[in-house]
């Protein structure tokens, strides 16, 4: 493997750009990097989040269906294991949302993601009531107005390009629509990210950080089981697919997965019960019911029982940049030495032709370099 460490430039230029450029990110995050780890069910528990903490990024708890007594095991669990700052991600949807808000606010958590649909200002106010900041989903310059109107200290924007249940908008697109129009809180972009370059063009477009999950899956200190992992290693960009919806009638939120044939089966399903309802078999709620019901326990069969022929092996496209499996410390400093060596690639070429080396657009606002952009983190 190429080392991208090889080509900074001694003198530190690229490095200081570099923690100029994510500055706002890592400020908010408490930080040495604004690299967030995307909060992957059954994969981002205490092991994979600790790590990522230690390693400089910051790790994100998927809550996904926990009861609220597991939810509080967990963040235990990884306190016990990094002392540097992680976060929640908790689910909208959630019957026992408010108590997992509560148990986040008991545990002293510094930061909840909200995912799965647009959190209320009620919601919002109570996350920050407890003292947490507050990270919404946009995935529309309208909605993230919205959000940040409602509250929200910061905003993800995540692309079609990522794993799990995804959006219709690519992330470069969305990037383009949100960012330079979006300043007022520090927004991270997520999707299809996988190199230290793709950070960096995002940063220079305005991003405070970035959020990763895909190229995670496959670290040593990832519980997922070695079949699993193994699938990720051997697979393309393009064998990562979005599930399909047959019927308007019966609505299907796109999933991004790795095609077996738990996914072939899934299609199969879907025209079985449109028969069934066109028949007059059954309602068309029983009809939408059973179709949601055929991924229950997918994920887990496949990240836990390494079941990957019928599981459902949830993956974003960035899974062909995944080679081998290696520790989180070394994927985060290949990232940054991948962004590091891009800066420093384009300083030299801009030195070369005796063009001043100019700081680029700092965002607006007030950012504070204290301990953690400082690099104590």
């Amino acid at each position: 493997m190429t080392d991208a460490r090889s080509d900074i430039r001694s003198d530190g230029a690229a490095r200081a750009r570099l923690d100029q450029l994510w500055a706002r990110g890592r400020d908010f995050l408490g930080t040495r990097t604004a690299i967030m780890g995307g909060a992957m069910s059954w994969v981002s528990e205490r092991h994979l989040v600790s790590a990522i903490s230690n390693a400089g990024g910051f790790g994100v708890v998927a809550c996904g269906s926990m009861p609220p007594e597991l939810l509080a095991n967990e963040i235990a669990g990884t306190k016990a294991l990094t002392a540097k700052p992680f976060g929640v991600n908790l689910i909208n949807m959630h019957p026992q949302l408010d108590q997992l808000i509560d148990v986040c606010r008991e545990q002293g958590v510094s930061h909840v993601v909200i995912a799965g649909g647009f959190p209320s200002g009620a919601t919002i106010k109570r996350i920050k009531d407890g003292g947490a900041k507050v990270m919404a989903f946009a995935p529309t310059l309208v909605s993230g107005r919205r959000m940040v109107k409602l509250g929200a200290d910061a905003l993800v924007i995540e692309g079609t390009e990522a794993g799990g249940h995804i959006g219709p908008v690519s992330t470069t697109v969305l990037a383009q629509e949100i960012l330079p129009d979006l300043r007022d809180v520090p927004v991270f972009v997520a999707g299809g990210i996988g190199r230290g370059e793709a950070i960096v063009a995002y940063l220079e477009l305005g991003a405070a950080g970035v959020q990763i999950g895909t190229r995670f899956v496959c670290a040593t200190e990832s519980i997922a089981h070695p079949r699993f992992k193994q699938v990720f290693i051997k697979a393309s960009a393009r064998d990562a697919q979005a599930s399909v919806q047959i019927d308007p009638r019966f609505p299907v939120i796109p999933v991004r997965a790795l095609a077996n044939a738990g996914s072939k089966r899934f299609m199969e399903l879907q025209r079985e019960v449109i028969a069934r309802v066109d028949r007059g078999e059954m309602s068309r709620d029983e009809g939408l019911l059973e179709i949601e019901h055929f991924w229950a326990g997918a994920l887990r069969r496949a990240v836990i029982d390494g079941d990957i022929e019928t599981g459902s092996l949830m993956a974003g496209q960035s899974v062909g940049l995944v080679t081998r499996e290696q520790p989180v410390a070394e994927i985060i400093d290949d990232l940054v030495a991948q962004a590091e060596s891009s800066l420093a690639r384009r300083i030299g070429g801009l030195a070369a032709v005796g063009q001043p080396v100019e700081p680029g657009p700092v965002e607006p606002g007030p950012v504070e370099l204290g301990p953690a952009v400082l690099g104590a983190a």
